[in-house]
């Protein structure tokens, strides 16, 4: 076995590998000796077969596969032997020239071919003792819980019928029947039957839900809109369209007085239960959006402490994938580069630098996770994916069984497992000190960056 490397720069490197026919005829010839005893072949006993009638009809599909068997051997042995790390599958070029390919096919010429790698570069870890990062904190106050509660009793209160002769009002619940067109065609999505609407919400287009006040059960009326240019279904953004709209049924909205009842209708046995449970569920919000930040900031520190190329292949490939989702987007919204400001060559070099972040960030985690045998556990594994299936009432069997049959997407529940786990042991290490906030300062926007995984 002959191998040489000729090419060595940056991260990448090649090999011109060269395995000898003789060494390939005695591995086929070793392979044909042990289907002899099994091979059953009319004219010939169990076990009787020759080596040459054998070689007649096996030969070459067992070159095929000794080939391949020497192939990944070989590269193994090539990149264990220098202690490489891949950052990619390898790539081997293989004799594309048909008479030389017959020729190593028939054992008559080596087997020449040529090895690609891309490998990961050595990163030398920072110390983490020396990163210094704030948790921002933020105690629910009593007029927090006050609003939560108020905002939850309205959208809990009741809705009783109108009475006979009553028109649709702003804070009505009304249950409509539509028919959509543009340009006099019906479009798709555009019917509803029995659609319930909260008049004034604004969850319908804009102006949609003004056109019906004044409405009367079973009357119809010609509502014109503009889909918003923003609209989700591109094929409609920006676009003039007629509905045809039957009311069914107006509700009008109830009172709902905030006391010890109102709490016992929703099962809990006292108002300061329901005002306690309010309060957990802010504290739990003020939590998450602490861990979020604090997290987001010492990603922001890990990438100034390790500056290193990253392999070329996995960043353009992940751009790729930063492009598909930037590109769908804009598409969706009927948008423009132009439109956001900027321009496309100016927002691909942007989003290459997010994709090169993420990659490196990515490298980062996992050898800090590496070294300190960092890992997630099965039980892990199983308590998360059981969460995920009590989101699909009734389909839990199903869920469960898509992940664990389904590799990628049990990798994608692993990831995000894997990383806050990493984090938290930075985090251990890490001078990590407390500041108290409002909520509002607590929830104010940063500038968004793409998370790592």
């Amino acid at each position: 076995m002959q191998v040489t490397e000729n090419v060595s720069d940056g991260l990448k490197r090649e090999f011109d590998v060269k395995v000898p026919a003789a060494a390939l005829e005695a591995r086929v010839v070793e392979r044909l000796g042990e289907m002899k005893d099994r091979v059953r072949i009319n004219g010939f006993r169990p076990g009787k077969v020759p080596l040459a009638h054998l070689k007649k009809l096996y030969g070459r599909s067992v070159m095929v596969e000794t080939i391949e068997t020497v192939v990944r051997e070989m590269n193994a042995k090539i990149v264990g032997e220098r202690g490489l790390k891949l950052a990619m599958e390898p790539k081997v070029t293989m004799p594309q020239e048909a008479v030389e390919v017959e020729s190593v096919l028939e054992g008559k010429s080596d087997l020449a071919y040529r090895l690609a790698l891309e490998v990961l570069p050595k990163i030398e870890l920072a110390d983490f003792s020396t990163i210094k990062l704030e948790r921002l904190v933020a105690e629910v106050t009593e007029p927090e819980v006050d609003a939560a509660v108020a905002k939850f009793a309205e959208e809990t209160k009741p809705f009783t019928p109108k009475g006979e002769g009553a028109k649709v009002e702003s804070g009505d619940r009304a249950m409509i029947n539509f028919t959509g067109k543009i340009g006099g065609v019906p479009f798709e999505g555009g019917n509803g039957q029995d659609v319930g609407v909260n008049v004034g919400s604004g969850t319908f287009i804009p102006g949609f839900e003004d056109q019906i006040i004044g409405m009367a059960v079973d009357e119809t009326r010609l509502v014109k809109v503009t889909f918003p240019t923003t609209y989700t279904n591109a094929a409609l953004a920006g676009k003039d369209a007629e509905f045809d709209v039957t009311v069914k049924s107006i509700d009008q909205p109830g009172t709902v007085t905030i006391d010890e009842e109102f709490a016992k209708s929703l099962g809990l046995e006292s108002l300061a239960k329901l005002r306690e449970t309010m309060k957990g569920r802010l504290q739990q919000e003020h939590t998450s959006q602490g861990r979020q930040k604090l997290k987001r900031k010492l990603l922001d520190q890990l990438d100034q402490l390790h500056k290193f190329a990253g392999p070329p292949t996995l960043i353009e490939e992940e751009f790729k994938n930063v492009w598909t989702v930037v590109e769908n987007d804009l598409k969706a919204q009927g948008r423009t580069f132009a439109d956001e400001g900027t321009t496309e060559e100016k927002a691909r070099e942007e989003y290459h630098a997010i994709a090169e972040r993420r990659v490196r960030l990515g490298l980062v985690l996992a050898e800090i996770g590496e070294r300190n045998s960092i890992q997630v556990s099965d039980d892990e594994l199983s308590r998360d994916i059981v969460e995920r299936t009590r989101q699909f009432p009734g389909r839990e069997q199903e869920i469960w069984d898509y992940y664990r049959k389904n590799p990628t997407a049990l990798a994608s529940v692993r990831a995000p497992l894997f990383e806050e786990k990493v984090v938290d042991f930075i985090l251990e290490l890490a001078k990590v000190t407390e500041k108290p906030v409002s909520r509002e300062e607590l929830f104010q926007e940063d500038e968004e960056l793409p998370p790592v995984s």
